[in-house]
C-alpha cells in the first residue's frame, strides 16, 4: 500500500512539473568538430569549430523538402535549435554547409547525419546528431600518431653504408696498437673499492616512501556508460573522483559568466549539490552532477562540451527553459532505467 502511494505522489509531482508546459517545443542539439588526423572518428586530437554553419534539412517520402533551417556553432562547436510544436522529424538530417576559412578546417567530410530522439516528454523532444565533421588540406603530424611514420624516408640509410666501404682501404694503419698500452695506465684506478661504503647506509635508511605518489592516481574514466545522481557524488567515499574539477571549483568557473551571474562568483560546485526547492538550484545540482558524469564516462548521455552548453542555454531562458533543462539532465543522471552507475568506493 505504500508503495502504491508513493507511485502515485511521484506520478503527481511529474504531472505538477510539466503542467505549465502549455507549447510544445523540440530541440535539436549537435557539435561540429575539424577532425585534424583526418580519420573520420572523433579522438582526443579533435577541436571544435566556432563559427560553423549547421543546417537541418527535413523531406518527405518523395524527397520534396519539407523544412529547413540553419544555426551557426559557438566557440565549442554547439549548436541548439528549436522548432515550435512536434513535427515529424523522421525524415530530417543536419549536415556542414560552411566551415570559416580561420579555422583551418575548410573541407566538409561529414555526410548528412539523421536526427536522433533522446528524449521526449510529453509535449517536450530532444533531437540530437552524431559529430559532424570538417577536416584541413594535410593531418596534422605532430598530434596524429599514423601520420608520423610516412615522414620518416629510411630509403635514405642505405646511401650511408656505401661510403664506408671506400675507407676501408685505409686499413693500413696497424701502428695503431701502440694507444693499446694506455688501458694498462687506467687499471691502476680500479683502486677505488671506496665504492661499497655507501651500501652500509641504505640498510640504515629505510627506502619504502617512492611508491606513495603511484597511490594519488584517480581512476580511469570508464569507456562503458555509467551515470551517478547527485547522491553519489556528495558521498566522501567517491570523491577521488572528482577530476578536472573539485569540490571547491567555483561554478561561475566551470559554467561560465552566465552562471557566475546565476549564483554569484562564491558558490562552489560543492553547495552547488545541495541545491533543492528553487528551480535554479535544482538546475545546477543536475547539471553539476552530468558534468562530473561527463569526465568520468566516455558514453555518459552528455559530453562535457554538450552539459556546458545546454545549462547556459537555460540560464539564459526562461524559467519553464530552465526547469525543462533540470528534468533532462536529472533523466540522464538517473541512467535513464537502463545505466548503472559504475563507482566504486575510493581506496
Amino acid at each position: 500500500m505504500g508503495r502504491i502511494r508513493t507511485s502515485y505522489l511521484f506520478a503527481v509531482l511529474v504531472l505538477v512539473l510539466v503542467a505549465g508546459y502549455a507549447d510544445a517545443v523540440a530541440t535539436i542539439v549537435g557539435n561540429v568538430f575539424c577532425d585534424q588526423c583526418r580519420d573520420g572518428q572523433r579522438s582526443l586530437f579533435d577541436v571544435p569549430i566556432d563559427g560553423a554553419k549547421v543546417a537541418v534539412e527535413c523531406r518527405d517520402s518523395d524527397g520534396q523538402m519539407t523544412m529547413s533551417m540553419q544555426e551557426t556553432t559557438d566557440l565549442f562547436g554547439g549548436f541548439i535549435m528549436k522548432v515550435d510544436g512536434t513535427p515529424d522529424m523522421f525524415g530530417c538530417s543536419a549536415r556542414v554547409i560552411n566551415s570559416p576559412a580561420e579555422s583551418g578546417c575548410n573541407i566538409i567530410a561529414s555526410p548528412a547525419q539523421p536526427l536522433k530522439l533522446s528524449f521526449k516528454l510529453f509535449s517536450l523532444e530532444m533531437y540530437t546528431v552524431g559529430s559532424l565533421f570538417c577536416q584541413p588540406l594535410k593531418p596534422i603530424a605532430s598530434l596524429c600518431p599514423n601520420t608520423a611514420p610516412p615522414a620518416i624516408t629510411p630509403p635514405a640509410l642505405p646511401s650511408p653504408h656505401l661510403a664506408p666501404p671506400a675507407i676501408a682501404p685505409p686499413h693500413n694503419p696497424p701502428s695503431l696498437p701502440q694507444p693499446h698500452p694506455v688501458p694498462p695506465a687506467i687499471a691502476p684506478p680500479h683502486n677505488p673499492p671506496s665504492l661499497p661504503q655507501p651500501h652500509p647506509a641504505p640498510p640504515g635508511t629505510p627506502p619504502p616512501t617512492h611508491s606513495s605518489p603511484i597511490i594519488s592516481l584517480p581512476p580511469l574514466p570508464f569507456f562503458e556508460a555509467s551515470a551517478c545522481s547527485y547522491e553519489y557524488w556528495v558521498k566522501t567515499e567517491y570523491r577521488c573522483y572528482w577530476r578536472l574539477v573539485g569540490p571547491s571549483t567555483k561554478v561561475s568557473f566551470a559554467f561560465g559568466e552566465a552562471a557566475g551571474k546565476r549564483y554569484g562568483r562564491n558558490m562552489t560546485l560543492w553547495e552547488g549539490l545541495q541545491g533543492r526547492g528553487d528551480v535554479y538550484r535544482v538546475l545546477l545540482r543536475e547539471a553539476t552532477t552530468s558534468l562530473l558524469n561527463s569526465y568520468n564516462s566516455f558514453s555518459f548521455r552528455y559530453n562535457t562540451l554538450t552539459v556546458f552548453l545546454h545549462m547556459n542555454s537555460a540560464l539564459q531562458g526562461s524559467l519553464n527553459d530552465a526547469l525543462k533543462q533540470a528534468l533532462y539532465f536529472k533523466r540522464a543522471n538517473l541512467g535513464g532505467g537502463n545505466t548503472k552507475c559504475l563507482l566504486k568506493p575510493c581506496k
